[in-house]
């Protein structure tokens, strides 16, 4: 910094809370926090307090909305690294991001994981008899869609495992870290009873890396590419 902005900064120390916030009120009508402030005429002190009296559904819509940007803003440029692209994806599609290296596509859908009376939901008991060999700390992710609906006499709520290849976990509800996320290959993902084709609605989720799960977005690619046939915790 400058000398002029550490006696500002010095300055501002000295000050009471009241003539911070004056500052502050100052300095928000001058320098916007997001172009869609603009957009909607209105501050992101208005959308915040719009958000924080919302419904519970709300609020959770928000939060998965937030785990997409993070991965967005975090996770993909990490990948970038590794030569992997991430591609425009049309509206409406069963996954968030897709990923392009050579002739190679990955189809990433984003989750978070989930929460119950304001906690991170605990894979069931009775569930989990039935896993192998599974962690003792087993969380649960719900993979399903927002929006319920019909078309061609089909649900459209439930994932299919052709709708995406990689699933993306986002860990703030246990570690309280938007920046931590878990991965995993789509097709390893545990089939709906008599519906082979669906997607149970609750995955179970490792925290820590396992041969299931991994915080590497990398490892998890190379497990897709690789084709391997396994369920999340069966033998």
């Amino acid at each position: 910094m400058s000398k002029l902005t550490d006696e500002i900064c010095r300055l501002l120390d000295s000050t009471t809370e009241e003539e911070r916030r004056f500052v502050l009120d100052y300095l928000r009508q001058r320098m916007p926090i997001h172009p869609i402030e603009a957009e909607w005429n209105t501050s992101a002190e208005s959308i915040l307090a719009a958000i924080a009296r919302s419904s519970d559904l709300t609020q959770r819509g928000i939060r998965g909305i937030l785990a997409e940007a993070t991965f967005e803003q975090w996770i993909l440029p990490k990948i970038a690294l590794a030569s992997w692209q991430w591609l425009a994806v049309p509206d409406d599609q069963p996954y968030d991001f897709v990923l392009s290296k050579g002739t190679a596509r990955a189809r990433v859908q984003v989750k978070l994981q989930r929460k119950e009376r304001g906690q991170p939901k605990q894979y069931a008991a009775r569930s989990k008899k039935r896993l192998s060999n599974a962690p003792e700390n087993l969380y649960v992710v719900e993979v399903q869609k927002t929006r319920s609906g019909t078309k061609s006499g089909r649900q459209t709520r439930p994932y299919r495992f052709s709708d995406f290849d990689i699933l993306a976990v986002n860990l703030h509800p246990s570690t309280g870290d938007w920046k931590r996320f878990v991965y995993t290959v789509a097709n390893w993902l545990l089939p709906r009873g008599p519906k082979p084709k669906l997607i149970e609605i609750f995955q179970p989720v490792a925290t820590e890396s396992d041969k299931y799960w991994t915080d590497d977005l990398s490892t998890c690619l190379n497990w897709f590419l690789g084709d391997e046939d396994k369920r999340l915790y069966q033998r």
